[in-house]
């Protein structure tokens, strides 16, 4: 029984603030960005911007006023327009007699028009999704370093015989790099695939003037339909006839409550009409006929479908940071390659050996691991979410959850349990709660036979229409099917009863029935229910006024008495109280029948309306609401703690949306409205600064404008509600125009084109939809919307340990380069070969920075206090538009050649626009920033090639040759040392065989190998510090982080201590760990130089934290029935 709508009467809602139904909001005119906003934007650059944006608006709405609309125009023909269009005979007055499609007709129609079935989204082959993994810069970087390597080996193919193995090492990485990213895809593409269940399997049709089962899939358009309580409706149908048929519109319009669907309609929006149902719905009582108008693609839930594909994906911020930084690396890389060749050519007029060192030089600048590490770090991170029931489609979207700054959330099935729950009951003049939460108003019922409570609880189990789908199983455990409110009911008296509840129908038998109607507003039954002046009773529920109506008396202090003015004055103010919080109220009444004038063989009629009209006792009152979901309120909480805007989007009314909102976090302050009514001022007169809240009817959206659009954002509290696809699709597409990296949380159809639109979008699994998942980027596979604070916890801990793992494996390139950079310049001998490089690499520096991906964070609580790494301000809106309007500025026409963009590619550095672009200090933080380069490069990194070159020196003196010998001796022209086949060399009266010189050079060359290690040992441990000193225990909790750096120095003993490894390494077995300690020394400055530096950061860049949000209720959400089963006296 669905019951009246109470929101007229709700004039308030708790916590000071009302959205208000029908209300206009007014936005006030936004002040121009000036310097005191911290940015200034040109007038020049003020007039590319409003261009740019009156253009894109203009052109967006040419493109969606097409999706926009309904392709139904079925609803507002008479019945005979829809037969003769469908070629399809029906009885109106005697349905069940309808002759309907003949099975011929029917065969032809599914050859012509095809199956019943929804389009499978486009997918692409597996060699397609490889070669995209592949595709990516930072494995293009390596494809392109090993493709060089063997251009070095072609040059001098017997000084570069090792290349024949670095090429194939570093194509091999490239290769293993996209396998690992590519079969993560296909193992989330699997399990998602496991989980969609496209369209209902069996459905009733009249063919030929019989009622038969057939698939779903071959229904075809002109079929008359049979549907009754629990069928899923297969199809868009026109409902000719119909004895009281609900339909749960949820997953498609985002409406909770059931809708009433029969003959007739008074609706031009199809999807408003009450004569339509539609596809992938839910009938949850009644039964109707109706006719097939729309099948597969063309229903309402395949025109979404196709409007979720027609949205491109948002690329994740994870990988344009990575894109970005691959560039930096490879113009670094190509820039250096090109001066040093220049470089080797006036010093050398070597063509071979300036190209040799010019390739040399690129690929020591190419992190050859990194990629490796990158994948892992991520790919582990999905592992661990998995096990949270997270399930994660794109790898990227781990990291993209912990940068999201806007969170859009739906709120039925998603925030609440889209399960009616009894709240409060109002009884024998007594106020109860029937939960328990910290917002609890009552009584808790503690003893069911207390009078009222028992009536109500008699009235709920015996005058009802849903049916549990099976008894032999405990309550808890069935599934009701019928109406949502009438299920709360029959769920809590249940529940009160316990095994009692299935025995009462049969005890007290139904004798008679009047279905709840739109025009009489209640439900009434009769019962064999024996009393002292005879054998049947009469019960009714529904909307309150219209009970209370039909009442002479009142159950009020445990006796039934006159109904009073004083009595009616209560039952209003009860009334009005349950429904300002947003809830949905009944009211229960019951009349002992005569015996004498209804014996117990009475037959009653609808028609004459043979029973009693008015007199019945009024029993109370009972208010139902969908409650949130468990740990809904402290996940909203510590989101907005996290410095993320949490708003709902939703279809249903303003005022519920508002009061469940305020019950879980998301609104704690007031509405412009509720400013207005608290102080008795006009809403004209309320100014921005005085309200924190704003609710904006899915009607206004689309007359809203950018000013609009950016007040709304800049509140900390946004509901959306009575919102359609494409508003919610709106809603995405403004916040992210404004900066936000949007998150966008749903389980029906109508959420698929925002899931899709958002940069991350994070459907539910069990009450999500199919087209909800196919759209999403991550799913929850519990349902769980507090496993959205774990993502968020988990993509911000790994975007800090990618972080400090590219600042650890950075630092070694500069150690690796100089060596390289002294050897033609200076010249000294070759201190380190490109073998060693992939050594460092791929071995051990690929094992210690992968142990990042287990690092905890520093404090519990650290990450969720800092502000998002993208935070959307004023400076952030203005700068985003200023670069939007240099980037109008240089674009090329539509439709430019590759040539045109080559060329365009080609001049942007010299450019202005590009040089402001390049050098312009983003809002936040970046995966790659400035702070990472100069530790990496110049800070740590020059600190390790000092070390290097100390120990290079000293182990070379050790043997008796000096620095000054050994730069003499690798400048010497006429003559190659440092070879075992080098001619002798005689300094000071000491003679050195090519023997002498080469294992020499080797045994230092070790040297600067363990000199590397152990500097990156430290800087291991010194990169985990952020947020606090590099000392303390946290350091240390890590205990893989042993494990890497031990496996890494068993690798390195390894390819020094085995003789047969020396040669392919360039390493010497005899080299002596005393000079290890010369590193270990460089290792403690490097501690030191690194908490000096913290220190200095944190007086001139203090870490800014979130300021507290005051109000918040992180308590756990407790809401629970308390279970008391007693037996009822009847």
């Amino acid at each position: 029984m669905a019951p009246p709508d109470n929101s007229g009467n709700n004039n308030n809602s708790g916590g000071g603030g009302g959205g208000g139904l029908g209300r206009t909001i007014t936005f006030s005119n936004d002040r121009p960005y000036t310097a005191n906003n911290q940015a200034i934007i040109s007038p020049k650059d003020q007039e590319k911007i409003t261009t740019s944006v009156v253009t894109t608006v203009e052109d967006k709405g040419k493109s969606e006023e097409k999706a926009k609309s309904v392709d139904i125009t079925e609803h507002l023909m008479s019945i005979d327009e829809v037969c003769a269009k469908y070629s399809v005979k029906v009885n109106p007055e005697r349905p069940q007699d309808s002759p309907g499609l003949g099975e011929q007709q029917a065969a032809d129609l599914l050859v012509h028009n095809g199956p019943n079935t929804l389009t499978p989204p486009k997918k692409k082959s597996g060699l397609h999704k490889f070669l995209i993994c592949l595709s990516s810069l930072f494995n293009l970087m390596l494809i392109a370093a090993g493709i060089l390597e063997y251009i070095l080996l072609a040059i001098d193919f017997k000084n570069n015989k090792a290349n024949i193995y670095m090429g194939a090492i570093l194509i091999v990485v490239a290769f293993l790099n996209a396998g690992v990213e590519w079969y993560q895809q296909l193992k989330s593409e699997n399990t998602l695939a496991a989980l969609l269940k496209m369209i209902p399997a069996k459905t009733h049709v009249i063919r030929d003037g019989r009622l038969i089962s057939i698939a779903s899939a071959d229904v075809v358009v002109g079929d008359v339909l049979f549907l009754r309580m629990g069928d899923k409706v297969p199809a868009d149908c026109y409902v000719f006839a119909g004895s009281d048929l609900k339909v749960d519109n949820s997953s498609l319009t985002g409406e909770s409550d059931p809708q009433e669907r029969g003959p007739g309609n008074t609706h031009r929006n199809p999807l408003e009409a009450t004569n339509m149902a539609f596809n992938g719905t839910l009938a949850v009582a009644g039964s109707a006929y109706a006719i097939v108008v729309r099948t597969g693609d063309g229903t309402v839930l395949g025109q979404i479908a196709g409007l979720t594909a027609g949205e491109e994906k948002a690329t994740s911020p994870l990988t344009r940071e990575i894109a970005d930084f691959v560039r930096i690396i490879a113009c670094v890389a190509l820039f250096t390659a090109a001066v040093f060749f220049a470089t080797g050519m006036g010093l050398y007029r070597d063509f071979p050996f300036a190209i040799n060192f010019a390739i040399g030089t690129f690929v020591a600048w190419v992190p050859e691991g990194l990629p490796a590490t990158v994948t892992m770090l991520l790919t582990i991170a999905a592992k661990r979410l998995a096990a949270e029931n997270v399930l994660v489609k794109d790898l990227q979207g781990v990291e993209t959850l912990g940068a999201v700054t806007l969170l859009a959330t739906d709120k039925t099935g998603t925030l609440t349990r889209n399960q009616m729950t009894v709240a409060n009951l109002w009884t024998n003049g007594r106020l109860f709660t029937a939960t328990r939460s910290h917002t609890d108003v009552g009584e808790p019922i503690t003893d069911i036979s207390t009078a009222g409570v028992c009536e109500i609880v008699q009235i709920s189990s015996l005058c009802r229409s849903v049916k549990f789908d099976r008894t032999d199983v405990p309550i808890e455990k069935r599934t009701l099917l019928g109406d949502a409110t009438e299920s709360g009911l029959v769920r809590f008296a249940a529940s009160r009863t316990g095994p009692e509840f299935d025995a009462m129908e049969d005890r007290h038998p139904k004798v008679f029935e009047v279905p709840f109607s739109s025009a009489t507003k209640v439900m009434l039954t009769i019962h064999r229910l024996e009393h002292a002046n005879g054998p049947l009773t009469l019960l009714l529920k529904g909307a309150p006024e219209r009970v209370l109506k039909l009442c002479s008396t009142i159950l009020y202090g445990d006796t039934q008495i006159p109904l009073t003015d004083a009595h009616r004055a209560e039952f209003q103010e009860s009334y009005e109280g349950m429904a300002g919080q947003g809830h949905r109220v009944l009211a229960f009444a019951k009349l002992q029948l005569d015996g004498a004038a209804y014996p117990t063989e009475y037959t009653f009629d609808r028609r004459s309306a043979n029973w009693p009209q008015d007199g019945f006792m009024f029993v109370g009152l009972a208010s139902l609401e969908d409650p949130p979901k468990h740990g809904v309120r402290e996940a909203v909480g510590r989101c907005r703690a996290a410095g993320i805007q949490v708003v709902m989007v939703t279809g249903d009314h303003p005022l519920t949306a508002e009061a469940v909102a305020r019950r879980i976090n998301l609104v704690l302050g007031e509405t412009r409205e509720g400013v207005a009514r608290r102080t008795g001022r006009p809403v004209d007169t309320i100014g921005d600064d005085e309200y924190d809240a704003v609710v904006v009817h899915g009607e206004q959206i689309e007359g809203m404008s950018d000013a609009d659009w950016e007040h709304v954002f800049r509140k900390p509290e946004v509901i959306f509600a009575r919102t359609s696809p494409r508003n919610k699709l709106d809603i995405v597409a403004r916040a992210q125009t404004l900066g936000h990296i949007c998150a966008v949380t749903g389980d029906g159809v109508n959420d698929a084109p925002a899931l899709k639109k958002a940069d991350l979008g994070v459907a539910m699994n069990a009450s999500g939809s199919d087209v909800s998942k196919e759209a999403a980027s991550m799913i929850l596979l519990d349902d769980n919307f507090a496993s959205i604070v774990r993502g968020i916890e988990e993509g911000r801990l790994i975007f800090a340990n990618l972080k400090k793992s590219i600042r650890y494996t950075l630092t070694h390139s500069t150690p690796e380069v100089i060596p390289q950079i002294l050897y033609i310049i200076v010249p000294l001998p070759a201190m380190i070969t490109s073998i060693m490089i992939l050594v460092i690499d791929l071995g051990f520096e690929v094992l210690a920075a992968l142990t990042y991906a287990w690092e905890p964070a520093e404090s519990p609580t650290g990450l969720m206090k800092l502000p998002p790494r993208k935070p959307v301000t004023v400076r952030s809106i203005a700068q985003k538009r200023a670069r939007e309007a240099r980037d109008a500025e240089d674009a090329l026409p539509e439709g430019a050649t590759w040539v045109q963009r080559l060329g365009r590619a080609m001049r942007a550095p010299f450019t202005r626009n590009w040089w402001i672009n390049r050098f312009e200090k983003p809002e936040g933080e970046v995966l790659v920033d400035g702070d990472l380069l100069s530790w990496s490069y110049l800070e740590a990194g020059v600190l390790s090639a000092i070390s290097v070159l100390v120990v290079f020196f000293v182990i070379l003196n050790h043997h008796g040759i000096s620095p000054r010998q050994a730069r003499l001796m690798a400048k010497d022209t006429d003559h190659t040392y440092f070879n075992k086949d080098s001619p002798t060399y005689t300094y000071n009266g000491r003679t050195f065989t090519g023997h002498d010189q080469f294992y020499a050079l080797n045994e230092a060359r070790t040297g600067v190998l363990f000199s590397i290690y152990i500097l990156q040992v430290f800087n291991l441990f010194i990169c985990k510090a952020r947020l606090r000193l590099p000392f303390g225990r946290f350091m240390f909790r890590n205990k893989r982080t042993f494990l890497g750096f031990g496996a890494g120095l068993l690798l390195l003993a390894f390819v020094t201590y085995v003789p047969p490894l020396n040669t392919v390494f360039n390493t010497s077995y005899k080299s002596i760990p005393l000079y290890w300690l010369i590193a270990v020394g460089f290792g403690f400055v490097l501690l030191a130089y690194a908490t000096a530096r913290l220190l200095v950061l944190r007086k001139s860049r203090p870490i800014k934290w979130n300021n507290t949000i005051q109000g918040l209720h992180m308590h756990p959400t407790i809401w629970s029935t308390r279970h008391t089963t007693k037996s009822i006296e009847v």
